[in-house]
């Protein structure tokens, strides 16, 4: 599923507590596509046979692939075009699946004056198992910094 609707907040307009959720299915060609992408060519991603001598049983997708899901939230939509990232802490949980369907959500946690910070805790589900979960911090635009013209509100 993509992003239909951008959505830009600047740091102003950012609460404790604001929360945005993505879904997303997990498709054979995200995995293959993302191991062409990051160079991670490790079988147990991209061989069914290895995979399924494993403990999992079966192929599963990067666990940066999970995590990338984060950056589309944050990028598209809370904060939103504008944002950048300074630092993510991940903690991998679960293995996820080709065919899972991922639930990400991010929550604003705390607003940081200084440098216009926002610290964001983020998670993935599938069905009721967390399969990642971590912190973000991005620093986000004030409006008075804004180029004039610019698309953020």
């Amino acid at each position: 599923m993509a992003f239909h609707e951008i959505t830009a907040y600047c740091f102003e307009d950012l609460k404790v507590g604001m929360r945005e959720t993505y879904l997303k299915t997990v498709m054979d060609s995200d995995v293959i596509g993302f191991a062409q992408i990051s160079g991670d060519r490790n079988p147990i991603h991209l061989s069914e046979h290895f995979a399924a001598q494993t403990r999992f049983g079966g192929r599963i997708a990067h666990g940066l692939y999970t995590a990338s899901l984060i950056s589309a939230i944050l990028g598209m939509r809370l904060p939103g075009p504008g944002a950048v990232y300074l630092s993510q802490t991940l903690k991998f949980k679960a293995p996820v699946r080709i065919g899972d369907v991922i639930e990400v959500a991010v929550e604003v946690a705390e607003l940081i004056e200084k440098g216009g910070r926002c610290r964001l805790a983020c998670e993935a589900r599938v069905d009721a198992t967390v399969v990642l979960d971590g912190e973000a911090v991005v620093m986000v635009p004030r409006r008075a910094d804004l180029p004039a013209g610019s698309l953020l509100p």
